[in-house]
């Protein structure tokens, strides 16, 4: 039997190449090969932090070929332990045998195949001469996002706003080097209505993106707010905006950002547009003009895991076979 992979974070971090992966994200929601089931979701409670943390547990399968599941716990208060409040590992089997074929650190997996989906939905629903972004958030996500979206797109300016702007700044000084200029703001509000692009990533309970500051033409991509009781994005936001899903099968179920609307007939079930799966396999459209405000919400799909799973395994066996 061939021995078990171990994949870095390290070596996920330094062989991404998102343009890759965001075409094997398409390549993966276009297919009906790839069967996931709904994800185990499971709260637990964390006495010494006062605040719920949670398991989620991701398997996906390609019959015959590949299968995954991927181990997560998100616990919210990590910051003030200087540890990340996402962690976990992803397990990649072969499909046919069902012996392990690799172990992947998942936090950085994670990072890159959220943010290569992000980019994915945005190469449908931004505009295809988006050059300005706000990312809204300054965790691990805030550097990929920023990275994926100006694979698609032609960036030039991008701001960034977190809790604090020595957060914000660190994004872009960790972005030194890329081509487009990369500026810290104290204020959401301050830049909003100015940028093509808005994504946010954050564990926000409460709307960071109000619908008053939105403007023609702009693509909204909320990343964040994993949880039934926390949004990114207010009512008014969803109203102006045409919204997509990275799936109906979470989407319209675990987020705030769509479930709460949802509830108070904000809005309904048919307000929703499209999902990646109908975009990739173009049964339906995505922006259908330049002053259309697009709306996307990510909470994540094993589908996204296995995908990048089987990409970093690939490149990690190349890699094997130039050093020998």
């Amino acid at each position: 039997m061939e021995p078990i992979q171990l994949i870095s974070d390290n070596f996920i971090e330094e062989n991404c190449d998102f343009k890759k992966l965001i075409e094997g994200l398409r390549d993966g929601f276009s297919t009906e090969k790839i069967e996931v089931p709904l994800r185990h979701h499971h709260d637990f409670s964390n006495p010494e932090e006062n605040k719920d943390s949670t398991l989620l547990l991701m398997p996906a399968f390609q019959p015959g070929k590949d299968l995954g599941v991927k181990i997560v716990t998100v616990s919210p208060n990590n910051g003030k332990y200087d540890l990340p409040s996402i962690q976990g590992t992803y397990i990649y089997l072969d499909g046919h045998k069902g012996n392990i074929k690799a172990i992947l650190d998942a936090k950085s997996l994670t990072g890159k195949r959220t943010a290569a989906t992000s980019a994915l939905a945005s190469s449908y629903l931004s505009r295809k001469d988006a050059s300005s972004m706000l990312m809204i958030g300054t965790g691990a996500l805030a550097i990929n996002l920023i990275q994926a979206h100006a694979s698609v797109r032609p960036i030039k300016q991008v701001y960034v706003w977190g809790r604090t702007i020595e957060k914000a700044q660190m994004v872009c000084d960790a972005l030194k080097g890329f081509p487009f200029t990369c500026t810290a703001v104290s204020t959401i509000e301050e830049v909003i209505s100015q940028v093509d692009i808005i994504s946010s990533a954050t564990l926000s309970p409460i709307p960071l993106v109000f619908g008053k500051w939105l403007k023609a033409g702009q693509h909204l991509d909320l990343v964040g707010a994993y949880k039934k009781d926390m949004r990114e994005a207010d009512d008014e936001a969803i109203l102006k905006s045409s919204v997509f899903l990275d799936t109906y099968q979470g989407g319209l179920k675990e987020s705030g950002d769509i479930l709460i609307p949802l509830t108070n007939g904000i809005i309904t079930r048919e307000s929703i547009k499209a999902d990646l799966f109908e975009l990739c396999s173009n049964k339906k459209q995505g922006r259908t003009s330049d002053t259309e405000i697009t709306f996307f919400k990510s909470v994540g799909h094993a589908l996204e895991d296995l995908v990048a799973a089987a990409y970093f395994y690939k490149e990690f066996n190349l890699k094997s076979e130039i050093n020998v």
